[in-house]
């Protein structure tokens, strides 16, 4: 029997099929789903954060992108997962509040730009993605089959 494993914000998380993984309320946080197309481990991780090193004596590796992608990948290698066959789909990092476009206040375009950053420069591509606007998310990767299904209020569910 399957089970929807679930990561909450500033988390993350492996899994094996059948089972998948579900996060809510991406509003500028990113969740990245991560995949090995081979061995079809999975793992989900609800950033909220671009950039670690701006805080100090941070714990949390989950919170950031940069931090939190290479601890998610760490994880999926426990369970077998090779980095090299490993794919990403993306959701989030909408826009929440009203702000200047040119601000810095912008979390969710940062966090957007901080992930595919950290995904390009280990070389893992992003296969799809649903970010932006202004609008949360909740999401819930399928390993098994890759299926990245994002819900949000008053619009049509959809896959990547």
């Amino acid at each position: 029997m399957s089970e929807i494993i679930k990561v909450g914000m500033a988390d993350l998380k492996t899994c094996l099929p059948p089972n998948g993984i579900t996060t809510l309320g991406l509003g500028s946080c990113v969740g990245i789903a991560l995949r090995d197309k081979l061995k079809k481990v999975g793992g989900l991780a609800h950033i909220m954060l671009p950039d670690s090193t701006v805080i100090a004596n941070q714990t949390n590796l989950a919170k950031f992108a940069d931090t939190g992608i290479m601890e998610l990948i760490r994880q999926m290698e426990l369970l077998g997962a090779n980095r090299r066959n490993m794919t990403a789909k993306i959701a989030g990092g909408a826009t929440m509040f009203a702000v200047s476009s040119r601000s810095s206040l912008n979390v969710g375009e940062r966090n957007v730009e901080a992930v595919k950053k950290k995904l390009k420069e280990l070389g893992i591509p992003i296969l799809a993605e649903d970010c932006g606007l202004n609008f949360g998310r909740t999401v819930i990767f399928y390993p098994e089959t890759g299926d990245y299904v994002i819900k949000a209020v008053g619009k049509p569910e959809k896959t990547i």
